[in-house]
């Protein structure tokens, strides 16, 4: 399913699977692709956020890695000892930090959705919505 992602800035991604199959001004995104499901966002579409250092206290190792997500995060500079967390971490779609992540077509679709306020609206992983803020 082709989905849409368009900030308050104009930009748009075009998300197929898990990968972002076109980028651009959201009008020309969707004359192109008039099919594809729009998902507006009261923010700007960025690159995610690499967590270095412990992942934040939580009771479960799941709750962990949520809390990442709520703030855009979408991987991590290093991988927990803890199997428990490492378990949550690959279930999440957060990989291990790569070099500068990039929001070009071919690119896996990780990002996120900042408000104006640099508090994180939305967290896609691998093409996943896996946090949106209510």
């Amino acid at each position: 399913m082709l989905t849409i992602h368009s900030g308050t800035d104009g930009r748009a991604l075009l998300v197929d699977g898990g990968r972002i199959a076109a980028a651009g001004p959201l009008d020309a995104v969707r004359a192109a692709h008039p099919g594809a499901r729009v998902r507006s966002w009261p923010g700007a579409v960025r690159p995610g956020l690499t967590h270095e250092g412990e992942l934040p206290q939580a009771p479960t190792p799941r709750e962990r890695v949520h809390a990442l997500l709520l703030r855009g995060v979408t991987a991590v500079a290093t991988a927990p000892a803890d199997p428990a967390l490492r378990s949550a971490l690959d279930r999440s779609g957060l990989l291990p930090a790569r070099p500068a992540p990039s929001l070009e077509p071919g690119a896996r679709a990780d990002f996120a959705v900042f408000d104006e306020d640099g508090a994180c609206v939305a967290t896609v992983i691998g093409g996943r919505l896996l946090h949106r803020r209510a």
